[in-house]
């Protein structure tokens, strides 16, 4: 499975955990048209998410899509997700490669190109930039300027994902520049019907 398509991302809050509604509303998104869910969490334990993942992990499978976890190496291996994206706090891309083998590796570069040609000479599989508006999900989040994907495009062979306050008209700008992928939190979740949503984005990429 390639890289590529639109990309959500759960939030404890708008992917709440009561009645399932994680489940629910990832189901719809990936009936859509989605190509990659990360399951993001910082608050919870491992032992708490297991359920949830693994679950999570079988919709991608139906699907098609990817099934990636924000940050928590051990919670990859133990439900057998197709990878992990890292934060620059989070573990290192090194020794996640040596532990994770041919799993699949993202790490946020926020707006430094030079981040990014290192994490490529690491052997990352994707990086993403942003914040390229201001985020609800993450306020604190430095807007950054579109012009790094048209010279990220230019200097790196892997994949490159956009993140940060996207909405359906921003997305388009977005792919226009050359992101592979778009993703999304505050958009997708809070949207009155989140399949025709995801069909909306995904149709970005046809």
């Amino acid at each position: 499975m390639s890289l590529k398509g639109f990309y959500v991302i759960t939030d404890e809050k708008l992917t709440p955990y009561e009645n399932n509604q994680i489940l629910k509303k990832v189901e719809e998104a990936l009936k859509g048209g989605t190509k990659i869910v990360q399951l993001r969490d910082k608050t919870h334990s491992n032992n708490f998410l297991i359920p949830y993942a693994k679950k999570l992990k079988n919709l991608c499978q139906k699907y098609g899509a990817l099934f990636i976890i924000d940050d928590r190496i051990e919670l990859v291996l133990e439900v057998n997700a197709d990878g992990v994206h890292l934060g620059k706090d989070d573990f290192p891309p090194e020794e996640a490669r040596k532990i994770l083998k041919n799993k699949i590796i993202g790490v946020s570069c926020y707006g430094d190109l030079e981040r990014a040609k290192f994490m490529e000479s690491l052997s990352v599989n994707y990086v993403t930039f942003g914040s390229f508006y201001s985020s609800p999900t993450k306020p604190e989040a430095k807007v950054i300027s579109k012009d790094i994907l048209v010279q990220a495009k230019r200097i790196l062979k892997i994949p490159i994902c956009a993140i940060g306050g996207i909405n359906l008209e921003r997305a388009k700008e977005l792919v226009s520049l050359g992101a592979d992928m778009i993703a999304v939190v505050s958009d997708i979740w809070q949207a009155k019907d989140i399949k025709k949503r995801a069909e909306e984005y995904s149709k970005l990429f046809l």
